[in-house]
């Protein structure tokens, strides 16, 4: 629970907030969370007014409850709470019986024990049935049920009971009610897809509240919000709200809010790597804290942060206090989860200061404290999270046995009470320490499992997953990366390598999602036979490993086959930048054909005696890595460039392709660019002969600078037929969805907004869009994870093809060139891959042009035919 202070009013927003505090951004365990916001409770006035709850010792049971809860110790908490039912029961107070019991169902909800958490709040709701004029107490079971129905993975149930939570607290008359529903609301549809409803609604939210007067309940719900949009990826908005809440509890002088609200700013900034800003929010939420608790979690993230940016004498500095107040709290889910935490920075620092013993033997120490107190409170989750570390403190000292025996242990917790998210920690734990122990049988079997924990928890993972750049790069690409190095060890079976192939297929739809942070991408597993029915297409994947590179080759008709490179990871990183480096006509012919015969050899050369007696006319790269930065169509093997053999295309994954052919015979194209400067962008004329040219070949609507807004780009794709969307604008492509940007006349359109945009109109799938152009945009300088953001626009625009470029080329050339393309477009029988190949054959064969800068930028992925 990351930031409700009246879990009446907003209980656990979704299983996905929940999952979030078991993951450490940096690794694999929990940044700590609001606890002090979300679970500091306080007496509903509904509760006093129905003149029910005079019954001293069920009132004091409740409150002793609440204390519990608000402290972590939900075991106790549940079990004070069924003394308070059964005291209320006897008394014959229905109403005060049914809080009791629906608080019951939300204590066993923390301890993932879901059948009596069921049981709790069905008879909750039930008593409730007896009595509807207690309208707020009845809405707040319905929180309750809506998150545990959430939490069980019956999401639509949960946003009906959510919206039915809304409508009985519009009843009573509670408006910050109806507005936690509302939140609530957004996740479940978030969880069912309706990424855009979520995000509507959501702004719904934030329009009533800024009609409210401020109080510390707006302050309250304002930081609600912005953590729930921190969640789906709008950090600007955000940091926004969060700003806004802060002022509001500055002004009433509510120190408690002050410093949770300056926690979640603190989250947010990291999130939005303002390392500096994130360090003085925690910072500053420390320094403000009441509770001792809360004081001791903001440093701990602040530690993690020093250790994550190698600031390392600064984390040292925080060492002895964390330790002297981690002493002193008492038992609770928090205490357990700080020590998690703790221990985790701990093992980094040991790395880096020489003290690894020392280091290690403390770690060890606090974490079996953790692990005794989780038992103490019955607090099965806590353990299994405090197991999972202690056991990575015995790996990391080679002590084998006695950590897998601490990690099944955490493995068998987790599946007992179905937490996947600390499931695949353990299976991935399992795996690595069988492979060193030599049983590759055993390990492979672990990793599977652990990939298998993370395809259920993938809509999860965008939330989990705090800083996609480095969170997901260290707590989950690994697991898929090793089990592919284990599947491809020494002539791996036919079985082998359809398993790595298909691992890495999801390791690439993974990264799309959190490049999103939404789980938003139909995946449907194909084989190349169903996308290519004419059987010309081979498929490629490289594969960086820490050691080789491994490429697996799919050919219709044939088995798999692969072959390895056996060079250091560094060394290929290494070559792929002096590849991309030479592409820039500064550098010499000789080097750069040299270079990129190297990576024919890599990549092509072992196939080529199955290439050339297959029939094989196109070659789809599924590419890995910083290889995505690379143009696949200037390989050289020695006499020529590969695009003079094949046509060319990338895929993020076969499994987001459709099968479908072009029909030339009714393209319609929807053409918008920028030809004149805008602010920070300076002019492109060309675009004007570039839409000239595109006209001439086939049928277009044409949006010219001050034309092409957002609201006109929107207007037109809603109402006009058509096949194809060009857009010569500058724009951006980054690792990061913020990022990743196209330029209208009157704003920055986002890669999400993008995809809105276009999805907005009718689908219709007789005639969908074939084809998204992207003229002029470029990937970010310096990013070398930036073509993720180049495959999100092609996957999230829905389009079944994207043309775009790797850098921006100068926009004479670029006009040229889009001309030829949509020449040979034009043509009856010609695929898009092939059209591009011709394009690229006239600039290759043009003195002007002829140099890879000009013609080998222009990629096409998604469905080449």
């Amino acid at each position: 629970m990351r930031k409700y202070r009246h879990l009446t009013r907003f209980v656990n927003i979704s299983s996905c907030w929940g999952l979030m505090i078991f993951l450490l951004p940096i690794s694999n365990f929990p940044v700590l969370a609001q606890t002090d916001l979300g679970l500091r409770l306080k007496t509903e006035k509904a509760v006093a007014d129905n003149g029910k709850s005079q019954v001293k010792d069920g009132k004091s049971r409740l409150d002793e409850g609440r204390t519990l809860l608000e402290a972590g110790r939900f075991a106790e908490a549940a079990k004070v709470w069924q003394e308070a039912a059964a005291v209320f029961q006897r008394q014959g107070d229905i109403i005060n019986q049914a809080w009791s019991l629906s608080y019951v169902s939300l204590a066993y909800q923390k301890l993932g024990e879901w059948q009596k958490a069921e049981k709790a709040i069905s008879n909750s709701l039930n008593l409730l049935q007896q009595d509807r004029e207690n309208t707020g107490i009845l809405a707040v079971a319905l929180n309750t049920q809506g998150n545990l129905e959430l939490a069980q993975g019956k999401a639509e149930d949960a946003l009906k009971t959510w919206q039915q939570a809304e409508r009985t607290y519009a009843k009573a008359g509670d408006r910050v009610g109806e507005i936690g529903s509302q939140i609530n609301q957004s996740q479940a549809l978030r969880s069912l897809g309706f990424y855009r409803r979520a995000q509507k609604l959501l702004t719904t939210v934030n329009n009533k509240l800024q009609s409210q007067p401020d109080s510390l309940l707006k302050a309250q719900a304002l930081q609600s919000l912005g953590v729930a949009l921190q969640v789906v990826g709008d950090l600007q908005k955000s940091q926004e709200v969060l700003k806004q809440s802060l002022v509001i509890s500055d002004r009433l002088k509510s120190s408690a809010d002050t410093s949770s609200i300056l926690f979640s700013l603190g989250n947010t900034a990291r999130d939005l790597q303002q390392t500096q800003a994130a360090l003085d929010y925690y910072q500053q939420a420390a320094a403000k804290a009441t509770n001792p608790r809360v004081q001791v979690e903001a440093q701990l993230n602040q530690l993690s942060l020093y250790a994550e940016t190698s600031q390392w004498e600064q984390a040292k500095s925080l060492l002895a206090p964390i330790k002297s107040q981690l002493d002193n709290l008492p038992p609770s889910r928090a205490s357990v989860y700080a020590a998690v935490n703790f221990a985790r920075s701990l093992s980094r620092l040991a790395k880096q200061d020489g003290r690894e013993s020392a280091r290690s033997q403390e770690a060890a120490r606090i974490l079996a404290r953790g692990v005794k107190q989780a038992e103490t409170l019955g607090d099965m989750r806590a353990k299994a999270n405090a197991l999972t570390q202690l056991g990575e403190l015995y790996l990391q000292t080679q002590q084998l046995d006695p950590a897998l025996k601490l990690t099944q242990q955490a493995q068998q917790i987790a599946e007992e009470i179905n937490a996947n998210s600390i499931a695949y920690q353990a299976y991935w734990q399992m795996g690595r320490i069988h492979k060193i122990q030599g049983d590759t049988e055993a390990a492979i079997a672990a990793y599977k499992l652990s990939v298998d924990a993370l395809k259920t928890l993938r809509s999860d993972l965008v939330a989990i997953n705090r800083d996609v750049q480095f969170s997901f790069q260290e707590s989950v690409e690994p697991v898929y990366r090793e089990f592919v190095e284990l599947l491809l060890q020494s002539n791996p079976s036919q079985e082998n390598l359809k398993q790595a192939r298909e691992t890495i297929e999801v390791l690439q739809l993974a990264e799309l999602d959190n490049f999103f942070r939404e789980a938003c991408l139909e995946a449907k597993p194909q084989l190349i036979e169903q996308i290519d029915p004419t059987k010309t297409t081979a498929v490629i994947y490289p594969i960086i490993l820490p050691d080789r590179l491994e490429v697996i080759v799919s050919i219709p008709g044939k088995s798999l086959s692969s072959y390895k490179i056996s060079l250091p990871k560094a060394d290929i990183e290494n070559s792929i930048q002096k590849m991309r480096q030479s592409l820039n006509p500064a550098y010499s012919n000789e080097e750069r054909l040299r270079l990129y015969q190297q990576l024919y050899e890599w990549l092509i050369r072992p196939a080529e005696p199955q290439l050339a007696n297959s029939g094989v006319k196109t070659l789809a790269f599924v590419l890995d890595g910083s290889l995505r930065n690379l143009p696949m169509s200037v390989l050289h093997d020695g006499k020529q460039y590969l695009v003079e053999k094949y046509s060319v295309a990338l895929s993020p994954g076969m499994q987001l392709l459709q099968a479908r052919s072009l029909k030339q015979d009714n393209l319609k194209v929807i053409t918008a660019g920028l030809s004149e400067a805008r602010p920070g962008f300076k002019a492109l004329p060309a675009v004007h002969l570039e839409v000239k040219k595109i006209a001439s070949a086939v049928k277009s609507q044409q949006l010219l600078n001050e034309k092409f807004t957002r609201a006109n780009l929107r207007k037109t794709i809603q109402s006009k037929p058509f096949s194809i969307l060009h857009l010569a604008t500058h724009g951006q492509f980054s690792s990061q969805s913020d990022d990743t940007f196209i330029l209208a006349w009157d704003q920055k359109i986002n890669v999400k907004e993008l995809g809105e945009l276009i999805k907005s109109r009718e689908e219709d799938e007789a005639s969908p869009i074939e084809l998204l152009v992207l003229s002029a945009c470029q990937t970010a300088k310096g990013d070398n994870r930036a073509v993720l953001g180049l495959a999100g626009v092609a996957v999230h625009s829905r389009a079944r093809s994207t043309l775009a470029t790797l850098w921006a080329v100068k926009d004479e050339s670029t006009a040229k060139f889009m001309g030829e393309f949509y020449k040979q477009l034009s043509q009856p029988g010609t695929s898009k891959a092939e059209a591009l190949r011709k394009a690229q054959m006239a600039f290759l064969q043009d003195a002007n042009f002829s140099h890879p800068y000009y013609w080998a930028p222009f990629v096409l992925i998604g469905n080449w035919l």
